[in-house]
């Protein structure tokens, strides 16, 4: 999830990527009724469904109500989607590459009902929202990064992530700057004539530091280890791979000669 342009389709060509140097296999699908061209494999696309292209010939709505027209029509027919998502295995993961139309996380309810309906059908399920960095690198723009990540999590009520994209981008010293703000004392606004706004940025940031609602995970997608930490913290919130039996072979042959007979042969073979 996340604004339009924000990298949510890099995110997930991103990880589908790393997932195969690391010997994983992530699915992704496209939710986008307005997307034409995509950075990964896609294992299925709403375009089979409804497109924004063909709601805005037809019906003569402008791109925003056409795409929240091609969402209401996705819900009337979830039937189409527990198909496309019956295909994939008990085990499998997969990355829903949504709109970026905001609202549809903020306000209207209309992906709520589709993560109730996935959740409803046995899967588990967490959202990330993703933001620029190069946007939230002052504090202004930080704090509505920050109401709009929280407004996310408020309106779809699940286990959630905020990750900042594009940080390679953006120089190291700054965005550490923005992301190790602890409280309100510690925030530096240029000198402005509307000291009102200055208090209100103040106390909002105040508010959220606080309750310590909103974190930001930072995504260089030319960096594996970032990319494994993003993967990790997503993995935890659905519980991917708890259930799966450790392989304690390696463990258990530690100190033995493998070419003993009697040593069990080679280390960590799994046999």
């Amino acid at each position: 999830m996340g604004p339009a342009g924000s990298g949510k389709s890099t995110y997930c060509s991103a990880l589908q990527s790393h997932a195969s140097t690391v010997r994983r296999r992530i699915h992704v699908a496209n939710l986008d009724p307005a997307a034409e061209r995509f950075g990964y494999d896609c294992a299925f696309d709403i375009s089979e469904l409804v497109t924004v292209p063909d709601v805005m010939e037809e019906l003569s709505y402008g791109p925003n109500g056409g795409l929240l027209y091609c969402m209401e029509y996705l819900l009337e027919n979830l039937a189409w989607l527990h198909e496309r998502m019956d295909e994939f295995g008990e085990e499998d993961y997969v990355l829903l590459d949504c709109p970026g139309q905001i609202e549809l996380y903020t306000h209207v309810p209309i992906m709520r009902r589709v993560a109730d309906a996935l959740q409803g059908w046995g899967f588990a399920v967490v959202g990330v929202f993703v933001v620029d960095a190069t946007f939230v690198c002052d504090v202004p723009k930080f704090v509505s990064g920050s109401l709009l990540s929280l407004a996310a999590m408020v309106q779809m009520e699940l286990p959630h992530i905020n990750v900042l994209s594009k940080s390679d981008l953006v120089d190291a010293a700054e965005l550490d700057k923005i992301l190790d703000i602890q409280s309100a004392s510690q925030i530096s606004l240029e000198t402005s004539s509307n000291s009102k706004l200055n208090r209100l940025t103040r106390s909002i940031m105040s508010l959220i530091d606080d309750f310590s609602q909103v974190t930001f995970l930072p995504m260089n997608v030319n960096d594996e280890e970032s990319l494994e930490f993003v993967l990790a913290h997503a993995d935890h919130c659905v519980q991917w791979g708890e259930d799966a039996d450790v392989d304690t072979t390696a463990m258990d042959n530690v100190g033995e000669d493998p070419n003993d007979e009697g040593g069990g042969g080679t280390y960590g073979d799994g046999e």
